[in-house]
């Protein structure tokens, strides 16, 4: 994918692997963009979320990331950045988290106290994906595609939803940096989440300190 294509004019993810060390940019899109390139959004989604050998999680069909792609970009506040070199290396999209907390409807128990403030304030982004192709410096990725969305919007906080059944998903995000804050179930939804914050910047590490969750059944953070 070039650096700014035209409409049609994309490379799709599987177009060639890039070296380790071929640089990175990271872009905003445009919602036409977006829907110009959902396809290779689709591979990367299928690339990035693969089910390892044996687990007996099923993840979301391709087709069922693309309704929600769908219905995400109607949002008014809807936003995406994507990294490339000369294909598509990431993504990660969402929208700004309403002060009112109707975002965290259905938390159980008492939601963190600061989180709650980082709410009420606005300084909290939802993340509703992130997908970041295998790769040695996934981690490192991700965190630049993460806090360049947060950056944008002026947000300290991102948060997002997990399924609990979906381990590999959970233990990739603990690992690049998010915080298991407990469960939330929607209403009338079938699936129970893990609620996950990502702190951007010291303040707001600090202010976040003691509720890092440590995974494993049982626990504030078990799965």
């Amino acid at each position: 994918m070039k650096a700014e294509p035209g409409r049609g004019q994309t490379r799709k993810p599987g177009d060639g692997e890039p070296s380790a060390m071929a640089p990175v940019r990271l872009r905003r899109l445009s919602r036409w963009l977006v829907e110009d390139l959902r396809e290779d959004l689709a591979e990367l989604y299928v690339e990035s979320r693969a089910t390892p050998p044996g687990d007996p999680y099923r993840r979301p069909s391709r087709q069922n990331f693309l309704n929600r792609l769908i219905t995400d970009m109607r949002l008014p506040e809807f936003a995406m950045v994507i990294a490339e070199t000369d294909s598509l290396m990431g993504c990660a999209f969402g929208f700004p988290v309403r002060c009112d907390g109707s975002w965290w409807l259905g938390f159980e128990g008492i939601l963190p106290r600061s989180v709650g403030q980082l709410t009420v304030s606005g300084s909290v982004f939802a993340f509703a994906d992130i997908l970041i192709r295998p790769h040695p410096q996934n981690r490192e990725l991700a965190h630049r595609v993460q806090e360049r969305l947060l950056s944008d919007h002026q947000a300290s906080l991102g948060a997002t939803l997990v399924d609990r059944a979906d381990r590999p998903t959970l233990a990739v995000l603990r690992s690049w940096g998010w915080l298991d804050i407990g469960e939330l179930r929607r209403p009338l939804g079938a699936a129970t989440f893990r609620a996950l914050v990502f702190p951007l910047g010291e303040r707001t590490t600090a202010r976040l300190e003691g509720l890092v969750a440590m995974p494993g059944d049982g626990g504030p953070g078990g799965a």
